[in-house]
Formats: structure tokens, sequence, C-alpha cells
């Protein structure tokens, strides 16, 4: 009898509802590993000690905005896809793609996945013999139809912009470039090389339209533009065939409370509430103990998940993340 009151009070504690999780708990850490789902939950260093307020700021995804025309993929064989692909060995000349970078605490997570896939194209596009890393600060200090800078904006926007404005050179903060990213990677109370994060989300810097002192080149000569902006439909196979055809994408998906203690595995949502939209780059994909993920880059410095990186179940849409595909092809390179 007291083993069976045992197993159903485990039982019952696994069953237990969402709302009375607090999101980055111990409690909820423990709910997800006694699931034993795809994957692991544990505690963020670079995010538990902020405010749910504040993690939600950095959610910059906006609902709307401007729609891309439909890519159409269906000239490329699906046969042609291997199992397993990532986009840093497919293209090993290029080093952006597998660069991490550090939005801060600033809700500008779509205009820098949008610069990094960008960059990743750029360099791909030209076989390797034009490396930049196009500016994520230009992208959202300038354009103003983008939305509202570190208070988030439109993926889709962007890639217009890129097409019709143009966009700069600059990476991470401290970067060479005509304008390198203006907010410093931060430490959250933790002992570490950086300074201690605000708690509050910065401010947006304003659009200068000039390069730093150190670049010699002039802010309008630096601009790099898209030939075409699209978006992918046709979910998975259409995702992976772009990607293996032309380099990583910007994705967009639904931040719920447990993604925020994502430790390994296979990501896929089992509990919390709705935190925000959040955009990333998607550059590959493969299968963990069966189970098809995509390979993804974070914006949150390589102190989180896998080293800034995070696998997601693929062929699901879970959290919408294969409704939400933004690219484009850069303008042809000329040597």
């Amino acid at each position: 009898m007291k083993v069976l009151i045992l197993l159903a009070c485990v039982l019952g504690s696994m069953a237990k509802p969402t709302t009375e999780l607090k999101a980055m708990s111990d409690e909820m850490v423990n709910y997800i590993n006694g699931l034993k789902t795809t994957w692991t939950a544990g505690h963020s260093d670079r995010l538990r000690k902020l405010s749910m307020s504040t993690i939600r700021g950095m959610m910059g995804v906006k609902k709307g905005g401007p729609q891309l025309p439909s890519v159409d993929n269906s000239h490329l064989s699906a046969n042609d896809l291997p199992d397993t692909f990532d986009a840093r060995q497919q293209w090993p000349n290029c080093p952006s793609i597998g660069e991490i970078r550090d939005q801060a605490n600033c809700g500008s997570c779509w205009a820098v996945a949008a610069a990094e896939a960008m960059s990743d194209r750029i360099c791909i596009s030209s076989n390797g013999n034009e490396k930049v890393d196009i500016s994520a600060a230009d992208l959202m200090s300038c354009c103003q139809m983008c939305g509202s800078g570190c208070n988030g904006g439109f993926p889709n926007a962007a890639w217009r912009y890129y097409q019709n404005t143009g966009l700069v050179t600059g990476g991470n903060y401290g970067s060479s470039g005509c304008e390198p990213y203006p907010l410093p990677p931060c430490d959250h109370h933790m002992s570490g090389p950086r300074p201690n994060c605000s708690e509050d989300i910065a401010p947006t810097p304003k659009c200068s339209k000039q390069c730093q002192n150190s670049y010699t080149v002039t802010y309008t000569k630096d601009k790099h533009f898209a030939g075409k902006a699209y978006s992918v439909s046709g979910g998975e196979e259409a995702i992976r065939k772009e990607i293996y055809a032309n380099g990583p994408v910007e994705a967009s998906f639904t931040v719920y409370e447990d993604f925020l203690s994502y430790n390994g595995g296979v990501y896929q949502h089992k509990t919390g509430q709705n935190v925000g939209g959040h955009a990333v780059k998607i550059l590959g994909w493969g299968t963990e103990d069966n189970t098809p993920y995509w390979l993804i880059a974070n914006s949150w410095n390589e102190d989180w998940g896998l080293q800034g990186y995070f696998k997601m179940i693929r062929g699901k849409d879970d959290c919408g993340i294969e409704s939400g595909i933004s690219a484009g092809t850069p303008k042809p390179y000329s040597s």
C-alpha cells in the first residue's frame, strides 16, 4: 500500500498543472526532467536572475508586419537532402556561420538573427570571397518600418529593408566594421569576465548613419543589398531545401517559460506560459535518439544552452518554428 501511495504521489507531481510551476524554478526544472522527454532542463546563469518583465522585453518579434513573397523550392529534389546537415561544415570558409551574437538586454533578436543569416549568405553566395558581418545596429536603429528597435520588430521588414535600403557592416560589440553592436555583453549576477547586466531593457541607440572612426569606408559605400527577399512556406522539407541551397535562415517562434530552462537535448514545448516571440537562426538539422531536430543559433551569448546553440524538434511546427521563416539572396558578388 505504501508503494502505491508513493507511486501516486510521484505521478501526481509530474501531472501538476502548468500554472503552478514558476518559470526557471527548481520545481519547473525537476518537473521537466521528471517527464523524461527529449531534452533536459537546468538553471541558466544568462537568465535566471532577470525579472520576467525583462525577459519578455527581450522577446522582440512583433505580431503582424509586412508580408514577403513566398519562395518556390519545388525544383529542388528532396532526394538530395542529407539526413544531417550543418552549415558550418558545409561552408567552412564562412566564419560568420559559427559566430554567436549577444543581443544584450534589448529586444533586438529580430534584427540580430536577420543580420546573422544575411552575413552567412553573402559569404556563401560569393564562394567565400566576401566575408562580412552585417550590422544589426544599423538595422534596429535606422529601419523605421521594421518596428521599435530594442522594443521589438518584424523579421520580414528587416529583409525588405535589406533589399530596398541596404545595410552596413558591423558584428558583435567591439568588433570591426562600420557599425558594430553598441550594447556590450554582460553577466547576470554571476562571477564572470563581463560587467553586470542592467535589469531594464536598453533604449534603442540612435540612428547615426556614420561609421566608427577606425573604419576607412564611408557609410554609404559600405552598404550591402539583397537582390531578393522572401519567406519560405511549405513546411519542414521546404525549409531544409532552402538552407541546403542558400544557407541559414531567420526563424520566428513563440517562447514558453520552459524554454528558459533549456540545458540540452532536443527541445519541445512541455509546460509554462507564453513569454513572447523570439527570432533565431536555423543553420542545420539532424536526428538525436530518433528525434529529428533543427540546429539553431540563439543570441544570448555562448554561456546559454549548447555554447549558444540549441536543438528543437523538427517537422511538427512546435511553437510555430516552421511557420515564420524569412530569408533572401544577396546581390551578386563582384570581385
